[in-house]
């Protein structure tokens, strides 16, 4: 699902010529609130990619193969974190993510995903949302098409 929008995201950028509300950039930097590990009852899955896992398993220091079979599930042949009883992130801590250092690319590259860039969806839901909008770095607008090039369900 999340690569079938990246897709119809990159197609309605090389149809438009028009510039996006991103063209001077955003600012952002996670400020730690842990609000984007917290289901709002929407489609929740956090995907990993190959290097995701790998990188959680050396955070873990355990084998890859270990970190699969204990924290991932499978639907429609991608891997994700299983859900929690909560259905929160599972390594979700006081509001914290416990293991920040191996996060994958999926958390790594929010909020540019291409659901939410989309200037309604960005004002009504993002902006409101999360708090490190508008703080921090400025991303430029290759940085963030950069991003938005970074298939969360590859491997």
């Amino acid at each position: 699902m999340l690569s079938n929008l990246l897709q119809l995201h990159r197609m309605q950028q090389a149809k438009s010529k028009k510039p996006t509300f991103w063209s001077s950039g955003i600012q952002f930097e996670c400020q730690g609130s842990g609000k984007c590990c917290v289901s709002r009852g929407q489609y929740g899955y956090i995907y990993l990619t190959l290097n995701d896992r790998k990188r959680f398993a050396k955070f873990l220091k355990i084998s890859t193969l270990s970190f699969t079979r204990k924290y991932c599930s499978k639907t429609d042949g991608y891997f994700h974190l299983k859900i929690s009883k909560n259905e929160n992130c599972m390594f979700l801590d006081a509001k914290r993510c416990s293991a920040y250092e191996a996060r994958p690319t999926q958390c790594r590259t929010w909020p540019f995903w291409p659901e939410n860039m989309n200037v309604k969806v960005w004002e009504k839901e993002v902006k409101a949302f999360c708090p490190g909008i508008g703080k921090g770095k400025l991303y430029s607008k290759e940085d963030i098409e950069q991003l938005l090039h970074l298939d969360p369900v590859d491997s």
